[in-house]
């Protein structure tokens, strides 16, 4: 039997209108020993009254709201000084995933006494239509070898902090999920795939990733910044990250 509190990580910055989604897809799951620790970086929108109506109907769901906005990176940093779980799991506040997934993924996690697992995902369009793409996974992922693909969809991360430790994402514009997984890898630690479509990610047109030339320089700033690589090794890991980063758009 699966035992353990899953702590959800959830940012929210004026996402009101993909948030009921994406907080119900966690109401829905099938594994219910949860919490959903969502912090609002300040938006404008109605988000904050539309999460604070969930909350009085759940009462798994907690709401941190941010006086001033900080980013992505921050806001999840700030549900994860939050967590009590065993477990981290993340959900973007766009994203969906499926009834079973944390069921599904914590089972595959106890059987292989596996520490960082991650899943295969689906994509739909900013208005909910379903793309055909599927983002494959592999059966593992090493540093040096997320070093080339990001391939490792937050949306679909669990990790076991008994086994981990205490971690914090980078404070960087964007890759600041990869830059965290990195780290994690860097320590001798593996991430395991589950090929299975657990999560669904949403195609934004206004996101970080979407801006393909943002997300780019954001990666190269992460191998330079962050992990110190030299030119050379940037280079070498960029034009491999560009190139599967391409293979997984077509």
């Amino acid at each position: 039997m699966i035992k353990g509190l899953v702590s959800i990580i959830m940012s929210s910055y004026n996402s009101s209108s993909f948030l009921d989604d994406s907080i119900m897809s966690v109401i829905n799951q099938s594994y219910v020993d949860w919490e959903l620790l969502i912090t609002d970086d300040c938006s404008q929108d109605y988000s904050v009254e539309l999460i604070q109506k969930y909350t009085e109907i759940d009462h798994r769901i907690k709401l941190f709201s941010l006086n001033r906005n900080v980013g992505a990176a921050a806001a999840r940093n700030n549900s994860l000084e939050k967590a009590s779980g065993k477990y981290i799991a993340f959900l973007d506040s766009d994203d969906i995933w499926l009834n079973n997934k944390l069921e599904c993924q914590l089972a595959f996690m106890k059987l292989n006494d596996y520490a960082f697992t991650f899943s295969a995902y689906d994509k739909i369009s900013e208005l909910g239509e379903k793309l055909s793409k599927i983002i494959y996974v592999p059966r593992s992922v090493t540093y040096n070898q997320l070093l080339r693909n990001t391939i490792i969809g937050c949306l679909t991360v669990i990790i076991d902090k008994d086994k981990i430790g205490d971690f914090r994402m980078p404070i960087i514009k964007s890759a600041h999920d990869t830059g965290l997984w990195l780290s994690i890898l860097k320590r001798g630690f593996i991430a395991y795939g589950l090929n299975e479509v657990l999560a669904t990610y949403r195609v934004v047109s206004n996101s970080n990733t979407a801006n393909k030339w943002k997300a780019a320089n954001n990666v190269w700033k992460l191998y330079r910044d962050i992990e110190k690589l030299s030119i050379l090794q940037t280079l070498f890991c960029f034009c491999l990250y560009s190139f599967n980063s391409t293979k997984k758009r077509i």
